[in-house]
């Protein structure tokens, strides 16, 4: 096969020096950490596809193992022979590596088997581990930064399996159970406040030592005007509020092309909500359950958190502000790790602002665009975020399903404007 790695994701010389060790012990844990997520599943749960934006969680197995084999091991001299079948049935968006099976035909791959898919990642677990240890300090020099970026997108495809399956699940009437957690433990939420930013010229994007994915780079100036954040995640009570008011039918609130959606779509309260007999209830990774006033509201789309905001006379904060406001913050929160995949609320004490890591991506009011001197690397993996710089908005700080080690201030998630499946939710800023 070609090699199309023409460049490294990551330059060298911007790197720590990693050992085979630490490579290979941070690539066995994050490699189990996905394994360790299917294990509730049933076999049928990892087959099907509930829509075109989301895969099969065997799809996820694979490409990730289709990753590593393709930008790790054949970039080496241990290329495997034997599974360019697989190159077509689970590449995402390569172009330059070659055809692909449609993103909506994904869910028709019953073949090749889950314990197939299982077997094949355990090949390429072996191999990258092998080829770790032969390699000497120059070839291992330039691996790391590949091996790096592998386990920073398994990482992602970690999320995606937890988001994909929990619309999955709401998808099917018996609404399954993914995992059994406690309900939550009455609270009363922080009260809604600010907190006052001077503005100022700031630098944003990544400069710190070790991995950033190249669409954080480089590090620039922005000139901010005085600012408020709010100390929190807007609750789902305060959603509701909205939503009594009339909010989806107010057009007065909505830009055009969110109303535009909000109509076709029928829209009328956020995704996996339902207003019973009982009562609003909500679909989660344990069931439905009644809805908590006090949590964060979550899986709204950009269009529906920039209309809550303009009828709470406020405003969606730009990625430079959010990222002004959580530099100083450590990265602590209700993540992945946490296992109860569902914002939770806050108590009434908290240190502001707060949440700013964790519990719901936060919408900005920034689109996806490339920095000031920003150059998307040459080969395949400039395809990783480059080409996406167009018709997305920038969320920030992470979800209750993102890994913790994952996330950082200058991390940029991307979404388009209409996205609701995600972990997403609304923090409220003000001139």
């Amino acid at each position: 096969m070609t090699n199309h790695l023409t460049e490294q994701p990551l330059k060298s010389t911007d790197a720590p020096t990693y050992s085979c060790h630490d490579l290979s012990s941070r690539f066995r844990e994050i490699r189990a950490a996905t394994e360790k997520l299917c294990a509730p599943l049933e076999t049928e749960d990892y087959i099907a596809q509930s829509m075109p934006d989301a895969s099969p969680v065997k799809w996820h197995l694979a490409h990730t193992g289709w990753f590593f084999e393709t930008f790790v091991l054949k970039s080496g001299a241990e290329a495997r022979k034997g599974s360019d079948k697989f190159a077509y049935l689970f590449n995402s968006y390569y172009n330059a590596i070659g055809d692909r099976i449609d993103r909506s035909k994904r869910g028709l791959l019953t073949r090749p088997t889950v314990a197939e898919v299982y077997n094949y990642r355990s090949r390429v677990d072996d191999q990258v581990l092998a080829l770790l240890d032969s390699s000497d300090n120059t070839l291992l020099a330039r691996l790391a930064p590949l091996v790096i970026l592998g386990l920073n997108h398994e990482q992602q495809h970690q999320e995606l399996i937890l988001t994909d399956l929990k619309h999955l699940f709401d998808s099917n009437p018996l609404h399954p159970t993914y995992r059994q957690r406690p309900e939550p433990p009455a609270s009363v939420s922080a009260p809604s406040s600010w907190s006052f930013f001077p503005g100022g010229l700031n630098e944003i994007g990544f400069e710190e030592p070790g991995f950033s994915f190249d669409n954080e780079l480089p590090r620039h100036q922005v000139y901010l005007r005085p600012f408020k954040l709010a100390n929190r995640l807007v609750t789902s009570g305060e959603y509701l509020a909205f939503i009594a008011d009339g909010g989806y039918d107010r057009p007065e609130f909505w830009l055009s092309d969110g109303w535009n959606t909000c109509q076709a779509q029928g829209w009328s309260a956020p995704l996996y909500w339902e207003k019973t007999s009982e009562g609003w209830q909500a679909m989660t990774l344990s069931g439905v359950r009644g809805l908590v006033s006090e949590e964060p509201v979550c899986h709204v789309s950009y269009y529906e958190a920039d209309a809550f905001a303009r009828w709470a006379s406020s405003r969606l904060p730009t990625e430079a502000e959010w990222e002004v406001a959580a530099a100083e913050v450590r990265v602590e929160g209700n993540f992945l790790e946490s296992e109860l995949f569902h914002p939770r609320s806050l108590p009434a004490a908290l240190k502001s602002p707060a949440q700013l890591f964790g519990d719901a991506w936060e919408w900005t009011a920034s689109p996806y665009t490339p920095y000031p001197g920003y150059h998307a690397a040459s080969g395949a993996l400039g395809e990783y975020n480059g080409k996406f710089m167009c018709n997305q908005m920038i969320l920030r700080g992470g979800s209750c399903a993102t890994p913790q080690s994952h996330i950082r201030p200058t991390y940029r998630n991307f979404f388009p404007p209409d996205a609701r499946w995600q972990f997403s939710g609304i923090r409220l800023a003000h001139d």
